[in-house]
């Protein structure tokens, strides 16, 4: 009998090809949002094995150097998005994804993009600060230039401002937040 006329051996290939698919998809994903592909690949991994991985495994699984998976392991331990456990009667290493997907997602938005966004809104305090400063020194027609990127600046900034009062009530409140309602509502708003 051919592989594809034995059900177990359909059953595996379907079970890899998903476990495969999933691992490009994350990787492709933490590539979109400025991580290393391999980060969303060991995530993905972590969260689809229903036991605990070791290094040697991860390095196994996806074909990756050890040097490799360890330093993207300490990333993601440090994110708060990977945990080491330990496993008994083993001297090695072992991992599991934090499966709480809002806690993975709150800790990835508290460790960068915060970040991110108050160093924007500094780099746009400042440069407000300077044109300020020097306009009084400036003509006419250089005062209404500088007049422009002052209330253009402004629009970002306030757009910062909202941005990061969004995440962090986002990430404060979200879990009183019922997503699954939104969802189940297909489209349909509750009065």
């Amino acid at each position: 009998m051919a592989e594809n006329e034995h059900p177990e051996g359909n059953l595996q290939h379907t079970l890899q090809a998903v476990n495969d698919s999933m691992m490009e998809g994350l990787g492709q994903l933490a590539d979109y949002f400025g991580y290393n592909k391999v980060m969303g690949q060991l995530y993905g991994a972590l969260l689809l094995s229903p036991d605990p991985m070791s290094l040697d495994d991860l390095v196994t699984q996806l074909g990756k150097s050890k040097a490799s998976i360890s330093m993207n392991m300490r990333t993601l331990e440090h994110m708060g998005i990977v945990h080491e456990v330990w496993v008994r009667d083993s001297r090695k290493k072992f991992y599991e994804a934090e499966s709480d997907l809002w806690k993975a997602l709150t800790n990835v938005l508290g460790s960068r993009e915060l970040r991110d966004i108050d160093r924007a809104l500094d780099v746009l305090e400042k440069n407000i600060g300077r044109l300020r400063e020097t306009m009084p020194k400036m003509d006419t027609e250089q005062q209404a230039l500088a007049q422009h990127y002052i209330d253009r600046i402004d629009q970002l900034s306030d757009f910062f401002r909202l941005a990061r009062v969004v995440l962090t009530s986002l990430m404060a409140y979200g879990r009183e937040f019922d997503v699954n309602q939104i969802m189940s509502s297909d489209g349909e708003t509750n009065e």
